[in-house]
This record gives C-alpha cells, sequence and structure tokens, in this order.
C-alpha cells in the first residue's frame, strides 16, 4: 500500500482545526441560543458582551430555534435565550416553566404585537381588513407570480407564530385564495423594499417593535378584538396541530422576555439576578433590528459599541 505523504499533512491540519473548534465550545463558561430575527440576535451579543464585562465569563452564542434553546436549557447545554414571545409559545412555556420547572422567565416583559399588515397600495385598492384577504376579487391584485392567486407571507419557517398564522387564514377562510409564503424574514423585507418601491400591493404577517415601521408607511388590517374563546390551539406536538386549531380573532397583547435554566439560575444566581433587571424597551428593539438588518451592523459590533454606550446602566444590571 503507497502512503500519501502529502495526506498525513492534510489530516493534520484538519485535526488541528477540530480540536481548536472543540476547545473553543468547551472553552465556554456558559451557552446563549440566538434567535434568527435582529433583535433576538443582537440581545444575544449584548447579554454576552456585558456577561464578559461584569462577571469575567465567557459565553458562547449559538444560532438555535426556540424549541431547540428549550430543551437545551432543560437538558444543561443552554443556558440563556434572550426572546421568549407570548402568547406565541403558551404551550412551550407551560411544558418548560410551569410544568417541569427547568427553565425561568424574567419578570421583565418588553411590550409587542403581531398581526397583517399592507402596503399603502393594497390598503389603497380596498385591502383594510381582515375579512377583505377572504375575497378573492381583492386579493388577486397581490399576484405576483401570474397564476391568478395572491401571496402572501405568513413568517419564517421556525417561528412559532407562523405555524399560528397558518392556523389564522384557515380559520378565517383565506388560506384557500391566497398562496401562504414561508421563507427567512430578510428575504421577506427585501421583497417589501421593492414593493413600497414599486407601488406594488402587499400584504404579509408582521410585529413591533420593528424598523419597517420608521422605514415605510406600513397599514395593519382591522381584525375582531382578541377572544381567548375563539382561539383553541393544539399542541404542537400533535402533528395535525395546525388543522385541528382555530383562531379567529386578533392575537393576544403580546411581550417577549429573557428565558434562562433554572439549574443555570442555581449555579450562578448572580447572574440570574442579573438577567432579571434587563429592562430593554420597545424603542431599542426597534434600534437593535434597524442596525443589524438596514445598517448591516454585525450582531457582536453592535453589542460591542452597545454595552461600551450603556457602561452604567449595565453596571447597575449587575448590582454596582
Amino acid at each position: 500500500m503507497t502512503k500519501c505523504v502529502a495526506c498525513s499533512g492534510l489530516f493534520s491540519s484538519v485535526f488541528a482545526a477540530a480540536l481548536a473548534v472543540s476547545s473553543a465550545a468547551f472553552g465556554a463558561d456558559l451557552v446563549i441560543a440566538m434567535p434568527n430575527w435582529p433583535s433576538g440576535q443582537a440581545t444575544a451579543n449584548i447579554l454576552k458582551v456585558s456577561i464578559a464585562k461584569e462577571f469575567g465569563l465567557n459565553a458562547d452564542v449559538q444560532e438555535l430555534g426556540t424549541l431547540l434553546a428549550f430543551n437545551g436549557m432543560e437538558k444543561g447545554t443552554v443556558d440563556i435565550q434572550p426572546e421568549v414571545w407570548q402568547p406565541n409559545l403558551e404551550n412551550v412555556i407551560k411544558t418548560f416553566v410551569t410544568e417541569k420547572g427547568v427553565v425561568v422567565l424574567a419578570k421583565h416583559g418588553v411590550p409587542a404585537w403581531q398581526g397583517i399588515c399592507a402596503t399603502p397600495a393594497a390598503a389603497e385598492k380596498g385591502l383594510k381588513s381582515i375579512t377583505d384577504l377572504s375575497d378573492p376579487e381583492k386579493t388577486k391584485i397581490l399576484d405576483t407570480d401570474g397564476d391568478g392567486k395572491g401571496e402572501m407571507w405568513l413568517g419564517a419557517p421556525a417561528w412559532a407564530s407562523t405555524g399560528i398564522e397558518r392556523v389564522r387564514a384557515n380559520t378565517y377562510g383565506y388560506a384557500k385564495d391566497l398562496t401562504l409564503v414561508e421563507s427567512e424574514e430578510e428575504v421577506a423585507l427585501a421583497g417589501l423594499d421593492i414593493a413600497i418601491a414599486t407601488n406594488q400591493p402587499l400584504v404579509f404577517a408582521c410585529y413591533a417593535p420593528h424598523f419597517i415601521f420608521d422605514l415605510h408607511k406600513i397599514v395593519r388590517l382591522a381584525e375582531p378584538p382578541h377572544d381567548a374563546s375563539k382561539w383553541q390551539l393544539v399542541g404542537a406536538n400533535d402533528p395535525l396541530w395546525i388543522t385541528k386549531s382555530t383562531a379567529s380573532t386578533a392575537w393576544d397583547t403580546a411581550n417577549f422576555r429573557i428565558g434562562y435554566a433554572a439549574a443555570f439560575a442555581k449555579k450562578h444566581p448572580d447572574i440570574a439576578s442579573f438577567l432579571e433587571k434587563v429592562d430593554f424597551t420597545p424603542e431599542e428593539a426597534t434600534a437593535m433590528s434597524y442596525a443589524l438588518e438596514v445598517d448591516r451592523v454585525s450582531p457582536h459590533d453592535y453589542a460591542t459599541k452597545w454595552v461600551a454606550d450603556n457602561a452604567m446602566r449595565v453596571d447597575g444590571w449587575a448590582g454596582k
């Protein structure tokens, strides 16, 4: 058998690289899950930089979906999730926070809301209410691919809200006349920019705080007020939960807050106390998303500057 001399050098390099990655992962003192939306990405990194500043601990920021983050907090592989949305994740919260007690939600919540929005062109052409979406004569103006049906963005594939928006589309009835699209938010926002620039009618799932309301004149579609009796959501562990669930009124009042593992809080009560004092505002969450998505600042660079600019406030969170 002929020995490959070059291969041995290649394998050594690969092994060294793998060892370096492994060492970096094991060198972290804690793990922060990072969502795939901008304010969550900024917050994850602000927590990382702040914890290093105040407690001298190295946090590894890992991009993880919320359900994976909750499972990780139960198993001890994840310590913090920076944005847990309610009521989107009520079933998850019930399981991990209320029943199992393995995750704690910080008391401070950032006020938020969710719904369906339209561009000015869509509103001007008659799409002003959620009931208008069930009229195919009205929604045909949303057709961009020539198939005779309009399109509507529901959210990113991994978001809990996306499945719930599909439930709402089924219950209200507009699912049958619209092509419901799931894609990453960055793709949807690029489409929104083009639609605004070309005066193209567009309807899409929306939420606030978000920078799009600073950039564009967005119209929120009118809906019946939230009625809890008309929201019957089956747990997402049922593969047919979307078809078995119903939701025929507006979303309930929303908020998001930091979640952290109960085991982590016992090990690091000082950091748990710090997390309880973090008090971001809706305006700050909007500024985060604007910086990351519009100004194209990296989450870590944004966090580094934010912590430096707010050093006294961060010290206060740490009780200094």
